[in-house]
């Protein structure tokens, strides 16, 4: 009974840790994006597994290539950004500028991240290196796993005073 006590306080702290991280994330990017949907905050999502020799594992994760893109940023102004990569990333930059059309995007560029917008055979495009490194979940990841250790012990404390309940 009592390994599965363990066990099941270790899921749990494992959910609220990644829970945690979420809610970091969430926050950061509510407080850092002013021409938001919110689009890409509903993106994220998390979920606790377990690998075949035991080991109980979270992860905080989007599948919207934005997030990636906002995490490492894009090109060569991405690449030279300061960034925390997370072992076992290296992502790969564009080398070269391009060019996004003015008429599939919503907001003026220019405006919103200084992207020049020039005319190319009479249509109108923004023109960019790229954008820097926001990140917004490994440090979100990082301070949720600063508290863990207290995460994991108050579960741990919980599921054995359940113990003394029977």
């Amino acid at each position: 009974m009592l390994p599965e006590k363990f066990s099941d306080a270790l899921w749990d702290a494992n959910f609220d840790v990644v829970e945690e991280a979420d809610q970091i994330a969430v926050r950061e990017l509510q407080s850092s994006m002013i021409h938001s949907s919110g689009e890409l905050a509903s993106s994220l999502h998390y979920e606790v597994s377990q690998d075949e020799d035991g080991h109980i594992r979270g992860r905080l994760f989007s599948n919207d290539p934005v997030a990636m893109y906002r995490e490492f940023g894009t090109g060569l102004v991405g690449e030279r950004s300061s960034k925390d990569l997370p072992t076992g990333v290296d992502p790969v930059y564009t080398q070269h500028p391009w060019f996004i059309p003015a008429t599939a995007v919503d907001v003026d560029l220019n405006e919103v991240y200084g992207m020049p917008l020039i005319k190319i055979g009479g249509k109108e495009y923004y023109r960019t290196n790229g954008q820097p490194a926001r990140q917004f979940m490994t440090p979100a990841i990082k301070e949720a796993g600063e508290k863990a250790p207290d995460i994991i012990k108050d579960r741990i404390h919980r599921k054995l005073g359940e113990l003394s309940d029977l």
